[in-house]
C-alpha cells in the first residue's frame, strides 16, 4: 500500500508536522505483512516498537473478550509504546495486513537528530496524554458519586432492615450488607505513592523497599532481592514523610512485579497514621 505524508497526518500524534518531515520519519519504519491470526503483542509485555496499521484489521483483547477493531491507518498500542508501560491488551491481526513497526530506540534516535519533527511529535503526544487524563477524570468522577451513592443506599437499607423484625433473610441481609459497605470504604482503594510523598518499607536487615501501591490492608512492593515465601509472616517498618509505623501481615505474591503483603490489624494510632497519609496521597492525584 502507498501510504503518503498526508496520510499520516490523520493519525493525531503525526498532526501539525509538514510533508517534508513526514517523509523523513516513514523512512525509518519497517515494513511488515502480518497473517491473520498472528499476536503482535500480549497484554504485560513491555513495548519495543511503535506499529502503525497501513492495511487490514487488528483486533484488541482485554481478558480474552475484543474490546476494539482497528482499521487504517491507525496506531497500535502509542502510548505504551513511548512511555514503555505494560501493555494493557492484545493485539492479534485479525485480516491480512500491513504493519509498519520501529523500534523505540531507533525512533528516539531520529528525533534527536531531528528536533523539527520531535517538538511537534512530543507536543501531539502530550495532547493525547492530557485529553486521555480528562476522559478518565470525567469517568472517575462518574464512579465516585455512584458508589457515595451506592454507600448511602446501603447505609439506609440495612437501617431498615434492622428497624423490622429478625428473621433468617433479615440477618442474611445485614451481614451481606456489613461486608459490602466496608469492602467499598476509601481507605481499602489501592493508591500509588508519588515523589513527593514516597513511601518505603524497612525490612528487618535495615533494607528499603519502595512501596509501588498501598491501601489500608495491602502493601505492594519492589521485588528487591528478598528470599521470601508466599505464606510467610512478614514485619518491617512502613517509612512515611515524617512517621515511621510499625507494621506486619502475610506475603500473598511473589512475583516479577514485586511483593504483596497483605497488612496484620494495626492499633488505633498507627491505623489514624495510615489512614492520614492514604488521604494525602489521594489528594495529591487531585492537585497534580
Amino acid at each position: 500500500m502507498s501510504t503518503t505524508p498526508a496520510n499520516l497526518r490523520s493519525i493525531p500524534l503525526f498532526h501539525g508536522i509538514n510533508d517534508a518531515h513526514l517523509a523523513q520519519l516513514i523512512e525509518v519504519f519497517e515494513r511488515t505483512s502480518p497473517k491473520e491470526g498472528e499476536v503482535l503483542f500480549r497484554a504485560g509485555d513491555v513495548p519495543s516498537h511503535l506499529l502503525l496499521l497501513v492495511a487490514g484489521e487488528v483486533t484488541l483483547t482485554h481478558e480474552g473478550e475484543p474490546r476494539f477493531r482497528l482499521a487504517p491507518i491507525a496506531p497500535i498500542g502509542e502510548l505504551g509504546a513511548i512511555t514503555g508501560l505494560p501493555r494493557r491488551t492484545t493485539a492479534t491481526v485479525s485480516a491480512p495486513s500491513e504493519v509498519w513497526r520501529v523500534a523505540v530506540p531507533k525512533l528516539l534516535q531520529f528525533f534527536e537528530d531531528h528536533g523539527d519533527v520531535a517538538f511537534p511529535f512530543y507536543h501531539n503526544l502530550l495532547g493525547i496524554v492530557a485529553d486521555k487524563v480528562r476522559r478518565d477524570e470525567l469517568r472517575l468522577d462518574d464512579m465516585r458519586k455512584n458508589l457515595v451513592r451506592t454507600q448511602k443506599a446501603m447505609k439506609k437499607l440495612r437501617e431498615t432492615v434492622l428497624e423490622a423484625p429478625e428473621t433468617t433473610i433479615s440477618t442474611a441481609m445485614v451481614e451481606q450488607l456489613d461486608e459490602l459497605i466496608e469492602h467499598n470504604r476509601r481507605g481499602h482503594y489501592r493508591v500509588a505513592p508519588k515523589h513527593a510523598l514516597s513511601t518505603m518499607v524497612r525490612l528487618d536487615d535495615g533494607k528499603l523497599v519502595t512501596v509501588h501501591e498501598m491501601s489500608d490492608g495491602h502493601l505492594h512492593l519492589a521485588k528487591g532481592d528478598a528470599k521470601l515465601a508466599v505464606g510467610e509472616a512478614l514485619t518491617c517498618v512502613l517509612v512515611l514523610p515524617g512517621k515511621e509505623i510499625p507494621v506486619s501481615g502475610k506475603l500473598e505474591k511473589n512475583g516479577d512485579d514485586g511483593l504483596t503483603l497483605k497488612l496484620d490489624m494495626l492499633i488505633e494510632e498507627y491505623a489514624g497514621n495510615l489512614g492520614e497519609h492514604l488521604t494525602r496521597v489521594q489528594m495529591l492525584d487531585f492537585v497534580v
